[in-house]
């Protein structure tokens, strides 16, 4: 019995056409879409109608502009990446094999949605020249019946007589046709254009062939499921039905045949039985993004059920304070109250064992902490929940900003919350950012078309109203569920500074709802209306609503407070017990020895816990950056080390020294250093 008949089902709707060329929602055009979504509280606003004005998030949105695209393009162009030259081998341009992973494909259609997103704010003819060129190509590689990659057109141009697709059910190939399919429907919104959508529906419409005659191996695709998304995605753009039925089968298919699964995918058991995030983290939170696009479209019960398991798990036992995923280069699962050796698999970059963090050896791929921000911008227009945007803000701010250089010319893999140049092995993945990671480069496209996306996570709207989901110093031109045209000005300098001024240029006549976000962090929030307060709930992690009939001129003033606060985490994380990270506002920071004075180590410093910290404004590598400044203790140190592994204590004295803290995400930009997050604290 084929997979059709006894898993997929897709029926008569695979006898069902397209319903038109040019997608029927032409005049919605939000990164992800969720204005139709009938399960999704929030809907995103157009792509183009935020614009960054000033301050952090409009410096990072130029140094995109002006540095992270032009270098990634000139990479990928290069004979050092070779994903160009793939696509000219396989068009028949050029001769030669195919170079770099499998995934190669799917890294440059992400940057490819980065120079669309980039084009829907800039309209820069020069994006726009640069993304024809490239998409030309593209096309001249994909087959008639939609199936497209390099490494396997290649494959076959050398060698005729053997088939190369689809041969290994633990190839990227599916990854890299999601890419494609979110790169289509980006570039679709950005442009206008069908160009690359139209490759995109090829694509969709291979992979729904492709499943209904699949051998049941082949058919559990599962690696790295981009394509959950994309399918997703194509559906809310095209309407095609075949296209959401596609995206519930794959889910559907999960783990029902538990001797071909692997923990390292998340598919050796079915999704809606799952109980705990594990295996590899990039794919675990690529699944769960994915399965909240299902539920927001079709509102199964069963896949927010155990969306809602796997975001307790992780946040509360698995997530670093950056909000970094995938503690482990290396784990293993099962793992627990039973020992069977037929059954345990080798997991990487593995989210490993309930409050298993550890700093020096985290591995949090970049790559993971912006699936965490995927996953979390769905479950937040699911249900309008402000926790989400918390964590996506958090991982923003820390673990995903981390993953490149302020110039926008360098990258980290990993993300530890710890260097030492002391240790006495070598880690696997550099420490210091690289112009180029060469056996996995799949992080920085991905980094710099997140940057290139964050204003389309600012806003959004409802039934209600207007929500304010970040802030930054913007503008938003936009219209509300009902059609009413909006336009505002967003003034603040967060995250350094948590006042905020919303000032109304446009508001329709009829009264509606704004909401504040309050994030979790912050106590104490207040909020004027034209100078004057207003009764609305400011608790922390949630919404405040101000409902009244507002008019252009209209003034919404906020105040979050952001002292410096330390956190600890659980005692059950060992690796920091007893010591604190320092938060102000969405900002971690750390320690870097560069801040030190000659002969004093990290290892010796402790922080006080009644200590204050002073803000101050510097510049790194051309970027405003705050550090933080206060009195911290220093251990004697009596005598070094050496390879000992216990010692007496030492009974010196400790003494008062000054120190520096640095925001996490800018550690190493001035050099190679020891770093540290969590600091051992003296109560």
């Amino acid at each position: 019995m084929n997979v059709s008949n006894s898993v997929i089902r897709l029926g008569l709707l695979g006898l069902v056409l397209a319903l038109a060329a040019v997608p029927a929602q032409a005049q919605q055009k939000a990164l992800v879409n969720t204005s139709t979504s009938t399960h999704a509280k929030l809907s995103s606003v157009d792509m183009g109608s935020v614009q960054w004005t000033n301050g952090f998030w409009a410096e990072r949105f130029d140094v995109c502009q002006k540095s992270m695209i032009p270098t990634m393009w000139a990479l990928y162009h290069s004979d050092r990446n070779h994903a160009y030259k793939n696509f000219e081998i396989a068009a028949g341009l050029e001769k030669g094999e195919h170079k770099g992973p499998p995934f190669h494909d799917g890294d440059f259609f992400k940057l490819l949605e980065a120079l669309s997103a980039s084009y829907a704010v800039t309209h820069d003819p020069k994006l726009d020249q640069q993304l024809d060129e490239a998409i030309a190509l593209i096309v001249k590689v994909q087959r008639p019946d939609g199936y497209i990659s390099t490494q396997s057109t290649i494959a076959e141009l050398n060698n005729p007589s053997q088939k190369a697709a689809f041969k290994n059910r633990l190839n990227f190939e599916t990854y890299n046709l999601g890419h494609l399919m979110t790169a289509g429907c980006v570039h679709y919104r950005a442009t206008g254009k069908t160009t690359l959508l139209n490759a995109a529906k090829k694509a969709t419409d291979y992979l729904y062939n492709f499943y209904k005659t699949a051998s049941p191996e082949l058919a559990r695709n599962a690696i790295c499921p981009a394509h959950y998304m994309g399918v997703v995605e194509m559906y809310r753009t095209t309407r095609d039905p075949r296209y959401l039925e596609l995206a519930k089968s794959l889910i559907d298919i999960r783990g029902l045949a538990a001797d071909i699964g692997t923990d390292d995918n998340q598919d050796r058991i079915p999704f809606r039985q799952m109980q705990k995030a594990g295996g590899h983290a990039v794919r675990a939170n690529y699944l769960f993004a994915g399965a909240a696009d299902v539920y927001a479209e079709t509102g199964d019960a069963t896949l927010l059920t155990t969306l809602n398991k796997m975001w307790d798990d992780v946040t509360q036992h698995k997530m670093y304070v950056t909000g970094a995923c995938g503690a482990l280069y290396d784990g293993v699962s099962p793992d627990g109250t039973a020992y069977k050796p037929d059954t345990v698999q080798k997991i990487h970059q593995a989210y490993g064992r309930d409050y298993q963090l550890p700093n020096f050896t985290a591995h949090g791929e970049t790559c993971a902490n912006i699936g965490n921000v995927l996953w979390n911008w769905r479950m937040l227009q699911v249900t309008g929940d402000a926790k989400y945007a918390d964590v996506l803000e958090t991982a923003l701010y820390n673990s995903v900003l981390s993953g490149i250089s302020l110039d926008g010319q360098r990258f980290l893999y990993t993300n530890p919350l710890a260097y030492s140049d002391a240790l006495p092995f070598h880690q696997r993945w550099s420490k210091d950012r690289v112009d180029y990671i060469s056996l996995s480069n799949c992080c920085p496209p991905n980094v710099v078309r997140t940057i290139a996306e964050v204003n389309n996570y600012v806003y959004s709207t409802s039934d209600k109203g207007l929500w304010v989901n970040l802030y930054g110093g913007s503008t938003l031109n936009t219209k509300l569920k009902n059609g009413a045209p909006l336009k505002l000005r967003q003034e603040t300098n967060y995250p350094w500074d948590g006042a905020v001024k919303l000032t109304l240029d446009q508001a329709p006549k009829k009264a509606f709802s704004v909401f504040l976000r309050v994030p979790g962090w912050c106590e104490g929030a207040t909020v004027l209306v034209n100078g004057k307060p207003v009764a609305a709930t400011l608790t922390p992690g949630s919404y405040a609503e101000i409902n009244r009939q507002w008019k252009a001129g209209d003034r919404v003033e906020l105040s979050l407070p952001m002292p410096a606060q330390l956190v600890e985490a659980n005692p059950l994380v060992e690796e920091t017990r007893n010591q604190v990270a320092v938060k102000r506002g969405p900002i971690v920071y750390c320690l870097e020895n560069k801040d030190l004075t000659a002969g004093q180590k990290l290892s010796g410093l402790v922080i006080p816990a009644g200590t204050s910290f002073t803000p101050q404004h510097k510049q790194v590598e051309n970027s405003d950056v705050v550090f933080l400044t206060g009195q911290a203790t220093l251990m004697p140190e009596a005598a070094q080390w050496g390879s000992q592994l216990y010692r007496k204590l030492p009974a010196e004295k400790p003494t008062t020294v000054p120190v520096t803290l640095i925001p996490y995400y800018a550690w190493g930009n001035r050099g190679h250093a020891d770093m540290e997050v969590w600091i051992p604290v003296s109560r």
